[in-house]
């Protein structure tokens, strides 16, 4: 087996407006890998160069160990496909979708499509056109799922999903990573889904990726001090501070490779450190995007 599902090593693409630039991405097989950035930061871009929608300009994409788009025929049967700008057929139900399905992958599983149609609570004999958006989304789901795919890539896939639907897609995500064998690429500008249900994290910027790692070490060296000063004198950065928010003798400083010498530092300034606190993965990716910028002025 693949040590990686997919690999872009220096993939650019050019448009008028707007420029992907010298993307690297590796999805280790077996990982959930949340894609995170801002509507139009190069997220959907980059899915279509993986899937073969788009070619890129330069650069070389590996998708289950063979080259893309040159082998795409082949990479497709293994690859499960879903993106909010898809659509199913309004006129017909979800059953005769199912068959259709069916009827192309050998790999379609009829118990685990049953198991879905009861976790989605969706109606086989239901047309398509009376669906919500959150069922057509599901429909979609269970139509690329029960393929059994070795992998997912799912475009923004629980945007627009009401609270409750989206629970239930992330669930179902969850249980996928209990199949080892099973590889998730998802994109998503909710970083609170992200955080629930990935293994890596990869974030892109205005067309380039800027970090890119697994979700514990993001959780573990991004943390944010709470300090009071002895007195309302700027406070002087220490080691890998990268955000300083001062009120007067109180500052709040963030860092992304904290240490217990950080507070030691301070402490040895008189400094006192009320309080450390963990961020969230959207502190993270949003100190993260103001570091990078800032470096580009």
């Amino acid at each position: 087996m693949n040590e990686f599902a997919i690999q872009l090593h220096n993939v650019s693409k050019h448009f008028n407006y707007f420029d992907l630039k010298n993307i690297d991405l590796a999805l280790p097989t077996g990982q959930i890998m949340g894609f995170v950035g801002a509507n139009g930061a190069g997220k959907s871009t980059t899915i279509r160069i993986i899937m073969g929608l788009m070619q890129a300009d330069s650069g070389d994409v590996t998708v289950l160990g063979q080259s893309q788009p040159q082998m795409q025929t082949q990479i497709k049967h293994n690859v499960g496909f879903s993106s909010e700008e898809m659509r199913l057929y309004g006129a017909k139900n979800l059953g005769w979708h199912m068959q259709f399905i069916k009827s192309i992958y050998p790999g379609w599983d009829d118990a685990y499509a049953k198991e879905l149609l009861q976790r989605f609570d969706l109606n086989l004999e239901q047309n398509i056109k009376q669906f919500s958006k959150g069922q057509h989304i599901k429909a979609q789901l269970l139509l690329v799922l029960a393929r059994k795919p070795r992998l997912l890539v799912l475009d923004e896939p629980t945007t627009g999903l009401d609270p409750v639907a989206r629970q239930e897609v992330n669930n179902e995500l969850a249980l996928i990573l209990k199949d080892e064998e099973r590889t998730v690429l998802f994109s998503s500008h909710n970083t609170a889904d992200v955080e629930k249900i990935s293994d890596q994290i990869t974030f892109i910027d205005r067309g380039s990726i800027f970090d890119s790692n697994d979700k514990e070490t993001f959780l573990e060296n991004w943390r944010r001090l709470q300090l009071e000063l002895p007195s309302d004198q700027p406070l002087l950065p220490i080691g890998n501070i990268v955000q300083v928010e001062q009120q007067g003798r109180l500052a709040a400083v963030i860092t992304n490779k904290f240490t217990a010498d950080i507070v030691q530092a301070y402490q040895a300034q008189n400094i006192k450190v009320l309080a450390v606190e963990s961020l969230s993965l959207e502190e993270i990716f949003l100190a993260n995007v103001n570091l990078r910028r800032q470096g580009e002025r």
